[in-house]
């Protein structure tokens, strides 16, 4: 008996993708759930407990999400295509990567800094638009929202070392 042939293009097919997403999202709702009724699920004399409404949201997703599960499994055998091709995923984490970077860079180096360098570099690199342009985008976009948020609403959003540099 001769082994079959092995896919030129392996990855993920789309019912597992789906089972697992959804396994993982009956989990929360199960969370939800589980927590709701801790806090009190119940009509109470004077209206519903406060985990009233979140237990059956939670309830739906999980309702859901099992119905999902179900049918995905009964696609796992059958199903030939795959989750995403290398090119989509190369596009995917052409905004991911970067967008990560950027809610990290906000822990370490405030939002406004965070966001002209991504603004900046994406302009720069994803894009092409010329350095010139990119490079005074970011900063003006920056200062633009830093006038707005902490000076005018007075709206303090996460700052850096360059923003207590200079006293807010």
């Amino acid at each position: 008996m001769a082994p079959e042939p092995r896919s030129p293009r392996p990855g993920p097919r789309t019912a597992l993708v789906d089972t697992v997403v959804a396994a993982l999202i009956f989990a929360l709702g199960a969370v939800v759930v589980w927590d709701s009724y801790r806090l009190g699920a119940r009509w109470a004399a004077d209206g519903p407990q406060s985990g009233y409404f979140p237990f059956y949201v939670g309830l739906l997703i999980c309702i859901s999400s099992a119905v999902i599960v179900v049918q995905s499994l009964a696609r796992v055998k059958t199903d030939r295509h795959r989750f995403v091709e290398a090119a989509q995923l190369r596009q995917v984490m052409v905004i991911f990567l970067p967008a990560a970077a950027f809610v990290l860079g906000v822990q370490y180096i405030g939002i406004y800094v965070s966001a002209a360098l991504f603004i900046g570099l994406f302009m720069r690199f994803v894009g092409r638009y010329p350095v010139l342009r990119s490079v005074a985008a970011g900063p003006a976009v920056s200062l633009v929202a830093f006038t707005l948020f902490e000076i005018w609403f007075q709206i303090p959003l996460p700052k850096g070392p360059v923003e207590n540099l200079l006293g807010y």
